[in-house]
């Protein structure tokens, strides 16, 4: 639903004059993609490494990168994540305002965790925004209620001139809540100084006053080199640099926005190179792509994002991830001749088709959208064809953590291709968590089978997912499916199997490699950032005294 409605968006505001007990800091960027998030996350860890209390807040996210709370409620999954790096359990005070774009200048709304509406850009700003203060500075009053120190994660630039009367994100927030600014930007695109400067001279003098500090990020080289740089800077602005972050590789830290794919390099792979080669449908509206990380970490996995036919080839696995237009991107699918290519390649030596969530319900024969819910329009189009599944589109959006274990019936993960089945083996156990609008059914028919036994909130179980009996097409709502160790192993040694490899023992606990990916952050933004100046900065004494 789209409406200029200014009644529809009023919001309850009991903002209290008590001054909340927790200390704030923030960081800003001078653009998209410099590093606030990583930086961010990396601050959470160190400041509750070092007995601080400690909790992230975003109070508007734009990203189809999601993440499910405790509660069932969605928010921005760099929060999610930076919550993760504080030790405790994510909430959506922490993002209160999330967007998710359906379409060109238009977004689902999602308030607390729940869709509120779908809103163009214009009305966005319009409509909404000038209603949006009191909410977020409720939640962000609660957090710093409850916890010592709230880090603040601004977005894009501050100094987008056409935006910053209504803005909720940046510096105005940086106002309401009296916060010190430190100034991320990115160096290896370039500009450096020219951008920092630029941002502080765009700048009203009392939002320049806020900024204590600069980090310059993703620095190579010599920093001598860089130094009467520096020099100059600090002379220029009488701003500090309060350090320079080296630039960090392969950092395994889940990203909110598919710009990172931009960067991802595919791994080179040869016919006796012994890796599984898994190809990514990257579609225009992909969400939740982070489902691919634990594979991309295996030493036998070449993984690759595909957005053309001809780069489809003849991969091991095909994956069709989540997607926030899965008719829209669909309908992109056959224009670019990958459905064609996805058939080709399986009848010429792929074994796996899988699909998840938005690609789970593209693998059916037909998608209903009478009401218009993804795009704001009546829909209806032809899947895949691969499962005989049929999904309708709601308006109610289903968010919840999910557990529970391999159907008995399923042939995944232990089937390939003219491999065994998993029937009457070992169940594994899975987690995961389901963000979707859609119901999917299947139509009766022998030569399918449950994937998954899951528990439900009254303590009974329900099947989840859809594959075909010889395991070769699969289908799941279950993000976060390959963070499961077991299943994953399984899954990818039923492809090796196929290709005649010996199977792997499990060969990482992919949460504890999240917990070392955030001690590893944090070890880096201790040996580059004077953490010192950051303490003081925050109203701290160093080691965290107030």
């Amino acid at each position: 639903m789209e409406t200029g409605d200014k009644e529809a968006y009023t919001f309850q505001s009991g903002t209290t004059e008590k001054q909340p007990a927790g200390a704030v800091l923030m960081v800003q960027g001078t653009a998209s993609d410099v590093g606030k998030s990583v930086i961010t996350t990396a601050l959470c860890r160190v400041f509750t490494q070092d007995g601080l209390r400690t909790a992230p807040f975003k109070s508007q996210n734009m990203a189809l990168n999601s993440y499910v709370t405790a509660d069932g409620k969605e928010i921005g999954r760099a929060q999610g994540v930076q919550a993760e790096a504080c030790g405790i359990d994510a909430t959506t005070d922490m993002n209160p305002v999330l967007l998710k774009p359906v379409k060109d200048m238009h977004s689902q709304i999602v308030v607390h965790g729940v869709p509120l509406t779908q809103m163009s850009a214009m009305d966005y700003r319009s409509v909404f925004l000038p209603q949006a203060r009191g909410m977020v500075m409720e939640a962000l009053n609660r957090l710093r209620d409850q916890y010592d120190l709230v880090i603040m994660e601004g977005a894009g630039s501050p100094a987008e001139i056409n935006l910053k009367d209504r803005d909720i994100v940046n510096m105005n927030l940086a106002g309401w809540a009296d916060a010190p600014v430190l100034l991320a930007a990115d160096i290896d695109r370039g500009g450096v100084f020219a951008s920092l400067v630029g941002t502080l001279e765009l700048l009203e003098p009392h939002e320049r006053q806020r900024v204590k500090g600069f980090i310059i990020n993703k620095f190579r080289g010599d920093l001598a080199l860089l130094q009467p740089g520096l020099d100059w800077l600090e002379q220029r602005t009488g701003i500090p640099v309060i350090g320079v972050l080296p630039h960090l590789q392969d950092i395994a830290i889940e990203a909110e926005d598919s710009v990172v794919l931009d960067t991802k390099t595919p791994v080179i792979r040869s016919a006796s190179s012994g890796l599984l080669d898994i190809a990514v449908i990257r579609h225009p509206r992909i969400s939740n792509f982070t489902d691919m990380d634990a594979l991309s970490a295996e030493p036998d996995v070449a993984l690759r994002y595909v957005t053309s036919s001809h780069e489809l080839g003849i991969p091991d696995a095909i994956l069709l991830p989540g997607t926030k237009d899965t008719i829209g991107d669909l309908q992109v699918l056959a224009e670019l001749g990958l459905d064609q290519a996805i058939q080709n390649a399986m009848t010429s030596g792929t074994c796996q088709l899988v699909g998840i969530c938005g690609g789970y319900q593209m693998l059916g024969t037909s998608l209903l959208d009478p009401e218009g819910v993804e795009s704001g329009e009546p829909r209806e189009a032809e899947g895949l064809g691969w499962l005989p599944l049929t999904t309708t589109f709601l308006q109610h959006k289903r968010t919840l953590q999910v557990q529970g274990e391999t159907h008995p019936d399923s042939p995944v993960p232990a089937a390939a291709a003219g491999g065994p089945t998993a029937a009457g083996s070992d169940r594994l156990p899975i987690r995961g968590y389901e963000i979707h609008m859609g119901t999917t059914e299947c139509q009766e028919d022998t030569d399918t089978c449950p994937l998954f036994v899951i528990e439900t909130a009254d303590g009974g179980q329900t099947v989840e997912g859809r594959a075909l009996a010889n395991g070769s097409v699969w289908g799941t709502y279950l993000h976060g499916i390959f963070d499961n160790d077991r299943f994953r192993r399984c899954w990818l040694d039923a492809l090796r199997s196929h290709k005649g490899l010996s199977p792997l023992a499990v060969t990482f606990d992919a949460r504890q490699r999240k917990e070392q990916e955030f001690d590893r952050i944090a070890d880096w933004v201790r040996e580059h950032l004077d953490m010192d100046a950051v303490y003081r900065i925050a109203g701290f004494a160093s080691g965290g005294v107030k």
